[in-house]
């Protein structure tokens, strides 16, 4: 099957992040289907460095919810825990007689990546079923917490959350980036000046005031929120993945 370019466009166009879910049970075969386009997901080497922690328990989503300050968690059709998972790679060579390398670094880069891209798979499969959903980075609020909640082994690492469902919210189309600030031709160029004001200006009605980098100081300036997460995720890291 294939798609015109406009196809393509108007459904990637009408992708927007959903916090606010109606009460849905979603079907058995949905779900299949969109864990099965997980799985269909590129991998690194073959190696799925990946599992996805299906929340069904209610509790347990209650606990999350509140640990990560993402109420949806609760909420929604559909929650999962997005982990990065070498303790599976690791077992599967120590089965057959082999000896498991020492990487903790590429490990973590090649299970986020692998991670994320089957997450993004059920994502982009969930909205072709007219569902929308929400990644949620606020897991890194509380690791060790949340790790232990799920029963996480050595080797594993829990990127983000993912919620899914049907909205109960407007949709919200979100401006980018002008293209030629993201995407490079041979050479990395950074915009400057006018051009770099213009992109400014442009994401300003993604924030509330107009005002797009003051929201992202709130995030990553001195004293922001990325510096207090830092030290969380140096810590864990280096207690999980060495």
């Amino acid at each position: 099957m294939t798609y015109t370019p406009d196809e393509v466009r108007s459904f990637f166009n009408a992708h927007w992040t959903v916090r606010k879910y109606k009460q849905v049970t979603m079907p058995p075969e949905h779900l299949d289907v969109i864990l099965e386009a997980a799985q269909r997901a590129p991998t690194d080497a073959t190696a799925q460095m990946y599992s996805l922690v299906r929340l069904t328990d209610v509790e347990l989503r209650t606990q999350i919810a509140e640990l990560s300050g993402n109420a949806h968690i609760a909420q929604a059709s559909e929650a999962f825990i997005v982990v990065a998972d070498i303790r599976r790679l690791q077992e599967i060579l120590k089965s057959k007689g082999y000896e498991p390398g020492e990487y903790p670094s590429i490990g973590v880069h090649f299970g986020i990546g692998d991670a994320v891209m089957a997450a993004q798979n059920m994502l982009i499969a969930a909205e072709m079923l007219g569902y929308r959903g929400c990644w949620i980075g606020g897991v890194i609020n509380a690791l060790d917490q949340i790790a232990d909640l799920i029963e996480l082994p050595h080797g594993t690492f829990p990127f983000a959350a993912m919620t899914i469902g049907v909205p109960d919210e407007d949709p919200k189309h979100r401006p980018r980036l002008p293209r030629a600030h993201v995407v490079h031709e041979n050479r990395y160029t950074m915009p400057e000046g006018d051009s770099l004001n213009a992109g400014i200006e442009k994401m300003g009605p993604i924030s509330a005031r107009g005002d797009w980098p003051q929201t992202l100081a709130r995030y990553f300036a001195k004293g922001g929120a990325m510096e207090q997460r830092e030290g969380t995720l140096a810590e864990y890291l280096a207690k999980r993945f060495k």
